[in-house]
């Protein structure tokens, strides 16, 4: 096993790529056929569910002399946050439902593409009351909400016949710009991160394992899936034959976080409990034997494939690779050298084998061989006696005649 070198400019160039292609949840074709043709040109075979979830297979190099021997999930994201119409106003402008969960202050404002059943326009997310020389300090004070909202399409738009006359309908898919900027200090800033920065990361590191021809000891799903934004995401792909899944997704940078936009971040906990004790600590081990940078991390209010593989009923450990992130879900904010080190910690994690060799079983008749996360000294307690009660508060007469 050995550390790789990472391509940043392939992982710079594929993330602008899959920024310029529209993937809000549920429109997410286009984006599923660019990601097969990068898999395609590294030479890596993949499968496609009946919507489009991706699951690459890097294929074990490495002879198994046992009868069984289990593959290891990394799953990533295609899909991101979005907007549908579902309401024609009579002025001819459109309320907005959100996809995904997100706050109205990061659409406000932004620049969007509408895609109708047969074309596409431009227009801008604004508040119902969207001008101070007309309204004032109330453009201002105005609730903060997707109810406060408006689609403003850049067309002749005066009623809801003329959104009829241009095709537009109920149900009609938003995609927000996402803005990206790359600055020479190595900060990445855009909407989209999550998870488009992960997956250039998984494909950074797949291309560096298949360019270096490098041992394989397991087979290795490299899944990209379609709606972890609306909750579902790796509830469905993950196969009877692998025994653990690491999730890679942003960890959001904030007062009171360990995420940070240097190194890895690893959290030991997210909604969804903690991740599995083994795999992690596997996963940190790897950071400090081959000198990267690494955040523990524990998570709030946050859900990933990994903890939807979980809800799912699969039996698997899981651990969760984050990307520090500032202002998740917003104009989110990383550095290269994050997606670097993250890339570099797959590739690794690829090359080293099951967590534990038991993990090749799904069943066992005994407990022999299972592991321990305490040790005995761990265990042993040291109380202090404490003296009889009764003889504390006994009577000293009654202590005398004793």
């Amino acid at each position: 096993m050995r550390k790789l070198p990472i391509d940043a400019d392939y992982l710079k160039t594929t993330l602008l790529e899959l920024l310029a292609i529209p993937s809000p949840s549920g429109l997410t074709d286009e984006i599923v056929h660019y990601t097969c043709g990068k898999l395609d040109a590294m030479g890596v075979a993949y499968e496609l569910t009946r919507r489009g979830t991706i699951r690459a297979i890097l294929r074990r190099t490495l002879p198994e002399r046992r009868r069984q021997s289990p593959a290891c999930a990394i799953v990533a994201h295609l899909d991101t946050l979005g907007a549908m119409v579902r309401e024609i106003k009579p002025n001819g402008r459109l309320s907005l439902m959100p996809i995904g969960t997100w706050s109205s202050r990061w659409a406000e404002g932004g620049r969007v593409t509408l895609f109708t059943e047969s074309s596409r326009y431009r227009g801008s997310v604004l508040p119902l009351l969207a001008s101070g020389h007309v309204y004032n300090e109330a453009v201002d004070s105005q609730p903060v909400s997707w109810d406060q909202l408006e689609l403003r399409v850049d067309e002749h738009m005066q009623c809801a016949e003329d959104a009829a006359r241009l095709g537009i309908q109920i149900g009609d898919m938003v995609a927000f710009d996402p803005m990206p900027e790359c600055l020479d200090n190595g900060y990445i800033i855009s909407r989209y991160l999550d998870d488009k920065a992960g997956v250039a990361a998984l494909l950074a590191a797949l291309k560096a394992v298949a360019d270096s021809g490098v041992p394989v000891p397991m087979d290795c799903h490299a899944v990209f899936t379609l709606t972890e934004e609306v909750g579902s995401g790796a509830r469905a792909v993950i196969e009877d034959d692998v025994s653990e899944v690491i999730g890679v997704d942003i960890g959001p940078v904030a007062a009171g976080q360990g995420a940070s936009e240097r190194g890895v971040t690893i959290p030991l906990m997210d909604s969804a409990g903690p991740h599995d004790y083994h795999l992690t600590r596997r996963l940190l081990s790897l950071c400090k034997e081959h000198g990267i940078h690494t955040n523990r991390d524990v998570f709030r209010f946050y859900h990933s494939d990994a903890g939807a593989a979980v809800s799912a009923g699969h039996d698997v450990r899981t651990a969760l690779l984050c990307f520090g992130t500032d202002a998740s879900h917003g104009y989110e904010r990383t550095h290269i050298s994050v997606l670097v080190n993250l890339a570099e910690l797959l590739a690794l994690y690829i090359q080293s084998g099951p967590t534990l060799a038991e993990d090749r079983q799904r069943r066992t008749d005994t407990v022999e061989g299972f592991p321990h996360q305490l040790n005995p000294e761990q265990l042993v307690r040291q109380d202090t006696p404490l003296p009889d009660a009764g003889e504390l508060v006994r009577p000293s007469e009654s202590r005398s005649q004793e």
